[in-house]
């Protein structure tokens, strides 16, 4: 992978390679006795570094839980997680995460709110709009988080994420509340930039096209208390064709496994 910008110029990156994820033998549970429930159990996967995983099941099977304990923000109940061979104890500079909707602080503007995700804020502007550059808002710097619409705003939103350079990204479902257009548009901008940089990126997604689209594998977890069901390597060529008979093989395959 290249770490350039395609608007021409590198971009502020480390040297930092992407990372291996290792879930191993993973188990959550929220609460306690009679009280308590399962959202995973005894979950194990490998994931290679540099890969594109999507993870998909049916609501309530674990699939943000197991995007959280990835990114820290909450502990297993028994098991571990590994992250570049390095045992997960809390949220690191080294994985990003994007939310379901973006969290901007309204008071500040696009390029604030980019600052923030940085692990240095005294770094020039021209580090902060060169990550503006790479999701295309370098014009929209000054403005306000009102004055976006929801494609940017998420935009924003994957801008700060890049700008700790993560080894990790991990993305739940972020593009769930866009219309269908401004989300293929934005599925394209997370292949391209995952093409650009070292990252190994980690999805949530409901939308089995998004996942064949973008995937090198698709994670298919059991109903809960979630544990994989299956792994499925999606060895069709970039950039996809969502109309190609290959496509529909997927597609019809996912859809019988989660009926």
């Amino acid at each position: 992978m290249k770490n350039m910008s395609s608007v021409g110029g590198p971009v502020d990156v480390t040297d930092r390679e992407p990372a291996s994820i290792e879930v191993v033998n993973v188990s959550k549970c929220f609460g306690e006795g009679d009280r308590g429930v399962e959202a995973l159990a005894d979950l194990t996967l490998t994931i290679p570094a540099g890969d594109f995983i999507t993870i998909i099941g049916q609501s309530g099977c674990g699939k943000t839980t197991l995007l959280r304990l990835i990114a820290g923000l909450e502990y297993p109940s028994k098991g571990y997680i590994k992250v570049g061979g390095d045992t997960v104890k809390g949220t690191g500079w080294d994985r990003g995460l994007i939310f379901q909707e973006p969290r901007l602080f309204p008071w500040a503007t696009v390029a604030h709110n980019v600052r923030l995700g940085l692990r240095d804020r005294g770094r020039s502007q021209d580090q902060i709009m060169a990550l503006l550059q790479l999701v295309g808002l370098e014009d929209f710097a000054a403005a306000y988080p009102r004055e976006l619409s929801g494609g940017m705003a998420q935009r924003v939103a994957l801008a700060r994420a890049l700008a700790g350079s993560p080894q990790v990204l991990l993305l739940d479902e972020p593009l769930g509340a866009l219309d269908a257009v401004t989300r293929m548009r934005m599925q394209d901008e997370l292949m391209r930039i995952w093409q650009e940089r070292s990252l190994t990126m980690v999805a949530v997604t409901h939308d089995l096209d998004e996942a064949i689209l973008l995937s090198t594998q698709i994670v298919v977890l059991t109903q809960r208390p979630g544990t994989v069901r299956r792994v499925i390597p999606v060895d069709l060529p970039y950039p996809r064709d969502r109309t190609s008979a290959e496509f529909n093989v997927f597609r019809q395959e996912l859809v019988g496994m989660l009926a």
